[in-house]
């Protein structure tokens, strides 16, 4: 029966309340007198919890002297409450975003590459529209199986691939310049999911794990315009050798000038 009064405790009554309320059930219509007793509490407390159940029609007293107290179903109880909490919760989904005009989500580290490849293989469960992925061959066997699920649930993959990245489904933009950039910075993994999700970094160190909205758009920006030049490299690749020499040699001493930290693609 403690059990009981404890539950009841905790969608709001008092510790007389409950008390009050299981004498009632056991035993209606009652009067205040026979309430305490079968409750063992004080009559005052007995009564004062009557009053207050009778406020809230959780009991319904006569105009009988003396006056007695009926309570109402324990699933008229229940169902009650379950209305109310589902409206408070309704009101407080709704209302909450609010309170602060723009949340940002927090952003995370995740280290150790088994843990990183389990986090990816969470978000690309959860995808429900897209993902947009740079990946080397080296990682991507270790995600194939979930992003072949996901391609088979009609889930939109486009990938940029390093180190002759293979794949039977999805969109492959492939990338020449694995090795050199693993060479100086390291395997990398760019993944976006329904263009709010990403996970990125060297994928055998550390990566960056957020939802944050204005992270999500500068990765699918990055992830986005690789794309377009892996395209226009593969259907004009003599204009652009012509152009900018081999490997676009020209371009990134153009753009790079002395910035030699990072070889970017």
């Amino acid at each position: 029966m403690d059990n009981i009064v404890e539950k009841l405790k905790t969608i709001g009554f008092t510790s007389y309340e409950a008390k009050v309320y299981i004498a009632l059930l056991k035993k209606y219509p009652a009067t205040g007198y026979e309430v305490s007793q079968a409750a063992d509490i004080p009559q005052s407390r007995a009564y004062d919890a009557l009053k207050s159940l009778a406020a809230d029609k959780i009991v319904i007293p006569t105009d009988d002297k003396p006056q007695k107290f009926t309570p109402i179903a324990p699933k008229e109880l229940t169902s009650r409450y379950k209305r109310k909490v589902n409206s408070t919760i309704e009101y407080l989904d709704k209302k909450l975003p609010q309170v602060k005009e723009e949340y940002n989500e927090p952003i995370h580290t995740i280290s150790n590459y088994d843990t990183i490849l389990l986090k990816a293989k969470e978000i690309i469960k959860n995808t429900k529209r897209s993902i947009y992925l740079e990946l080397w061959s080296n990682d991507f066997k270790h995600l194939e199986k979930e992003l072949r699920e996901a391609y088979d649930n009609e889930i939109d993959i486009k990938i940029v691939g390093f180190n002759d990245l293979k794949s039977p489904f999805g969109d492959i933009y492939e990338h020449s310049g694995g090795k050199e950039i693993e060479n100086t910075i390291g395997r990398m993994i760019f993944l976006l999911s329904d263009a709010h999700e990403c996970l990125f970094g060297q994928i055998e160190k550390e990566v960056i794990w957020t939802k944050n909205k204005h992270i999500a758009h500068l990765l699918k920006q990055f992830i986005v315009h690789d794309m377009y030049l892996l395209d226009v490299g593969q259907n004009f690749p003599e204009q652009l050798r012509y152009f900018y020499g081999n490997g676009m040699k020209k371009l990134k001493n153009k753009i790079l000038s002395n910035d030699t930290e990072y070889n970017i693609h």
